[in-house]
């Protein structure tokens, strides 16, 4: 499997910043910055993401220090599809993945090669906590999903997107439409350009969008409502995970990453607004405008309740149904022990 990787840590703000400091690490080492030390003398932890909002954790536990003040060295890594991402880990290109990775393309990783991925954190979303969006043009007549029936509509790449864009329309009574595989960042300018009626999208496509007056919601939480068969319903749609492989390799290391993410997902938690200015740089969106995306939630390893690993069972379940799962993966299976 070639490297698809779009770029590395050169991508990031925190590149920035570590070059900002280099010069001074001789300097600080002298003074006793135990963190900084260690960091430089552990395993480097590479985590593969997809620039979406739900990587938001991720992405702020690396500009807040939560990560380099456990004394980690975390490589973050950007892919241009969540495949991708899950391919790098199979191929020991990487260590884990971030949220916003999709759970059935890890999912499919898992079945590939069994006891590879280990769940620690899923972001769960719905009709509230958006991620998920049918969007279409700002002049489109559509008011429902059937209205797209017969109609060219874009998705994400890979299997998990292709195989929700087809089930959601098929289930929302737009029969008859051609679905096609698109980057997330050319969604917006191919509804604008007339190129394509719709697009399963993800955020922050949606905000963006609306933003520059080009595109309009037709429905959020698609997910929960088609597939789960409950708008409120949540959808589990991308996890963060670490392989066993680095697991057992580096368990105190895999204690303190899961522990710092954690840190992560709390501050999103109780910080949620002030959070969004960690989009810049990960995703496409800038500046002002970070602050009018949505979000989704974020469920750790020691918070899944029974009903929530049901509902998630239900969603690996369908691709077992439609044939994409070579076999039904139990997900319970998957989830970080501690």
């Amino acid at each position: 499997m070639k490297d698809q990787s779009l770029t590395s840590l050169s991508a990031t703000p925190t590149r920035r910043k570590l070059m900002q400091v280099g010069g001074a690490g001789l300097a600080l080492a002298a003074l006793g910055a135990p963190a900084l030390v260690r960091a430089q003398g552990g395993p480097k932890i590479r985590i593969g993401y997809w620039p979406i909002a739900a990587g938001l954790p991720f992405y702020a536990a690396i500009e807040l220090g939560y990560f380099k003040d456990a004394g980690l060295n975390v490589e973050p890594l950007r892919f241009a599809a969540a495949q991708q991402v899950m391919e790098a880990v199979l191929a020991d290109r990487s260590d884990g993945t971030a949220n916003g990775t999709g759970s059935a393309n890890i999912a499919i990783g898992e079945l590939a090669a069994p006891g590879t991925f280990k769940i620690f954190c899923a972001n769960p979303s719905n009709v509230k906590d958006v991620l998920d969006e049918m969007i279409v043009p700002v002049a489109s007549t559509a008011k429902t999903m059937a209205d797209l029936k017969g109609k060219r509509i874009g998705c994400g790449p890979g299997i998990q997107n292709v195989t929700l864009a087809k089930t959601i329309l098929e289930r929302g009574g737009a029969t008859g439409t051609t679905v096609v595989e698109l980057p997330l960042g050319q969604h917006v300018a191919a509804l604008a350009a007339g190129q394509l009626d719709g697009c399963y999208t993800l955020e922050p496509v949606g905000t963006i969008g609306r933003l520059n007056g080009t595109t309009r919601v037709l429905e959020a939480g698609v997910i929960s409502k088609y597939v789960l068969g409950d708008p409120m319903a949540p959808w589990f749609g991308g996890s963060a995970s670490l392989s066993s492989t680095f697991i057992k390799k580096h368990p105190e290391e895999a204690k303190k990453f899961i522990a710092a993410y954690a840190k992560g997902v709390a501050y999103v938690r109780a910080k949620n607004v002030e959070a969004r200015q960690y989009l810049k740089g990960y995703t496409a969106i800038e500046g002002a405008l970070t602050a009018e995306v949505p979000l989704a939630a974020y469920t750790m390893y020691n918070e899944f309740k029974p009903a929530d690993i049901a509902h998630f069972q239900k969603f690996f379940d369908l691709f077992s149904e439609k044939g994409i799962f070579s076999s039904r993966l139990m997900v319970d299976t998957m989830i970080y022990k501690g």
